[in-house]
C-alpha cells in the first residue's frame, strides 16, 4: 500500500545551500541557484538575477556541472528571490503525447 505523505520532516536542508542551474526545456535560459532544501517530490530554490520572462512552467533544475545530473521541473510556488518546484517523473508528460498521437 503507497500512501504519500507530505511532511516537512521528508524535506533536508541544506546548511549553506547547493548550488545549482536552472535552464529552459528548450536551452534558450540559463540562471544560476542555491538549492535551499530538497524532497523526494520538489525542491526549494534561490534564484540569482530576475525570473521575469523567462518560461518556468517546466525547466531543467542542473545539479552538476556537466549536465548529467538533472530533474525536470515544474514551478509550483515564487516568494521574492525564492521559488518552490515539484519535479516531474518520466511518465507525466507522456501522457498527453501519446493522447495526442492516438487522435491523428
Amino acid at each position: 500500500m503507497a500512501v504519500t505523505e507530505r511532511r516537512k520532516g521528508e524535506r533536508v536542508t541544506f546548511e549553506r545551500g547547493i548550488a545549482a542551474h536552472m535552464m529552459g526545456i528548450d536551452g534558450t535560459w540559463r540562471r544560476d541557484c542555491t538549492m535551499e532544501d530538497i524532497s523526494e517530490t520538489g525542491a526549494k530554490l534561490t534564484i540569482e538575477g530576475s525570473v521575469e520572462g523567462l518560461h518556468l512552467k517546466e525547466f531543467f533544475l542542473l545539479l552538476s556541472s556537466t549536465g548529467l545530473a538533472y530533474r525536470r521541473c515544474e514551478l509550483a510556488w515564487v516568494n521574492g528571490d525564492q521559488i518552490g518546484v515539484n519535479f516531474l517523473k518520466m511518465g507525466d508528460k507522456k501522457k498527453a503525447g501519446r493522447h495526442a498521437a492516438a487522435e491523428t
